[in-house]
């Protein structure tokens, strides 16, 4: 990949080993830092998880990545959701991890009776984040398919990533959402949704929000209740939960990246009630996670 992204193992960057995933594909990650000009030049830092032997293919321009961002929750580091890109990155995605929060932003506060509680500005400010991102990686890797993008996200991060589908639904191929709770769900059919539900009396989905289910049969949503806290949605939470989501989530991109076949949402549905060998519930004795605002 462009501006150092497919050197090789050099001496120099043996440093960089640790960063390297212990799995069988030799997943990457880069850190690199824009500079938005129309914006104050705003940092817009981003990590790139990609597999060693896709970037060489696709370097050479014997294939294009498939292209998936990764939009993190409120309070939360773009870096913490690994467990996420790795999934995307294995399968021969390039995956790209946004942080959309600085230091210097403004706290966020709810505010009843406006749009999204008050949130609009912040997810509007993910939004130019990755339409900035992506316009920044077409010139680091153009050997991408940056027009039929696979947006994901936790929490807030999920909002952004059902706002940017209801923005620009042609620039968009798949949606996955793990916990979003403020924006409604898009329900146009025009690309397939994966959301990830969490047990958790401290965050509450508004309501509106998800579908009810025909329209989500209708639509090619699919909705699993998985009974884990909202913050195990994340490199934190516990080891059971992440192998879960990244089971039921490794099921519906083998469905959806398959080009012999549409995806059947009631096969999908049936399919996701079962999280294959983890359990989707949290041990007894957990003790109770700490809120995120979102």
């Amino acid at each position: 990949m462009k501006r150092g992204i497919a050197v090789l193992m050099s001496a120099g960057a043996l440093l960089t080993v640790g960063y390297f995933t212990a799995s069988k594909w030799a997943i990457r990650h880069e850190a690199i830092t824009f500079k938005d000009t129309s914006r104050d030049n705003r940092p817009v830092q981003v990590d790139v998880a990609v597999r060693r032997d896709k970037e060489l293919q696709a370097d050479a321009g014997m294939i294009r990545l498939p292209v998936a961002i990764l939009n993190h929750g409120n309070t939360v580091k773009f870096t913490e959701y690994s467990f996420l890109a790795n999934i995307f990155a294995a399968r021969g995605y390039m995956v790209i991890s946004i942080q959309h929060d600085l230091p210097s932003d403004p706290p966020m506060v709810t505010k009843v009776g406006e749009p999204y509680v008050g949130r609009l500005a912040q997810i509007q400010r993910g939004v130019a984040n990755i339409k900035f991102a992506v316009a920044q990686m077409r010139q680091a890797q153009p050997n991408a398919d940056y027009d039929h993008l696979t947006v994901v996200g936790h929490s807030m991060g999920g909002d952004i990533t059902m706002y940017f589908a209801k923005q620009y639904p042609d620039e968009v191929k798949k949606v996955v959402t793990l916990d979003n709770l403020r924006v409604p769900f898009t329900t146009d059919g025009k690309f397939k949704i994966l959301s990830f539900r969490s047990k958790d009396p401290q965050f509450k989905t508004d309501p509106g929000v998800i579908p009810d289910p025909a329209m989500c049969e209708k639509a090619g949503i699919t909705v699993v209740q998985t009974g884990f806290q909202h913050n195990d949605m994340r490199d934190t939470g516990p080891d059971r939960a992440k192998a879960s989501i990244q089971d039921m989530l490794d099921k519906f991109l083998s469905d959806t990246d398959s080009a012999l076949a549409p995806v059947d949402t009631k096969a999908a549905i049936a399919n996701f009630d079962d999280p294959g060998p983890v359990s989707p519930f949290v041990p007894a004795g957990k003790p109770p996670a700490t809120p995120v605002p979102n």
